[in-house]
C-alpha cells in the first residue's frame, strides 16, 4: 500500500469529492450553522496549498493549509473512514507542518470540535494545545481553537486578533 501526497487542484473532480466527502462528515455531526469549512472554490485561492493523500493512486485524504499572512491555518483535515488508522491523517499533517515551515509560517492555527474526537486526538498527539478565538470564528460552545508553534516566523509576527500567535 504506497502512499503519497501531493499538492492538488481542489477544483478536479477528485479534490471536490473529497471535500464533498469532508464536508458531509462534518454535517453528520454539526448543523450548518456550526460548519467554518472552506469550499474548492475559497480552497483554490491565492495562499492556500490543498494536499491530497494517495493510497495506490486513490484519493483518500487532504488537508489544506491556508496563509492567513502572520500564521497558517489547518483547514479540511479528512481521511476516509476505511483509511483511517493507517497514519494517513499523521502523514497529511507532516506534510502540511513542512509546508508550512518551507513558506515561512512558524505557528499553525485551527478550528475544530471536541465532537471530532478523532481529529483533536491527532491533533493533541501532535503538540497542539488550545487557544483563545481567531480569525473572525465565533467562540461557541461546539468550537474548539488549538495551535501549534512549528518553527519561525518570517511572515508577519505578533498578535492575532489580540490573541499573541503560538505564545
Amino acid at each position: 500500500m504506497a502512499v503519497t501526497i501531493r499538492t492538488e487542484n481542489p477544483l478536479s473532480p477528485e479534490g471536490r469529492a473529497l471535500i464533498e466527502a469532508s464536508e458531509a462528515a462534518l454535517r453528520a455531526v454539526f448543523p450548518p450553522e456550526e460548519c467554518f469549512s472552506f469550499s474548492a472554490e475559497e480552497l483554490a485561492g491565492k495562499g492556500t496549498q490543498f494536499m491530497v493523500a494517495r493510497q495506490d493512486g486513490v484519493p483518500v485524504g487532504c488537508v489544506a493549509l491556508v496563509d492567513q499572512g502572520g500564521y497558517g491555518e489547518v483547514k479540511r483535515l479528512f481521511v476516509h473512514r476505511d483509511a483511517r488508522g493507517t497514519g494517513i491523517g499523521r502523514a497529511l499533517m507532516d506534510e502540511l507542518e513542512q509546508a508550512a515551515r518551507d513558506i515561512g509560517l512558524g505557528c499553525l492555527c485551527l478550528e475544530t470540535g471536541a465532537a471530532l474526537s478523532e481529529a483533536v486526538s491527532l491533533y493533541r498527539a501532535m503538540g497542539y494545545h488550545e487557544r483563545a478565538a481567531f480569525g473572525g470564528y465565533p467562540d461557541i460552545p461546539s468550537n474548539m481553537f488549538l495551535q501549534k508553534r512549528v518553527g519561525h516566523s518570517f511572515a508577519h509576527s505578533g498578535a492575532l486578533e489580540g490573541h499573541a500567535i503560538c505564545a
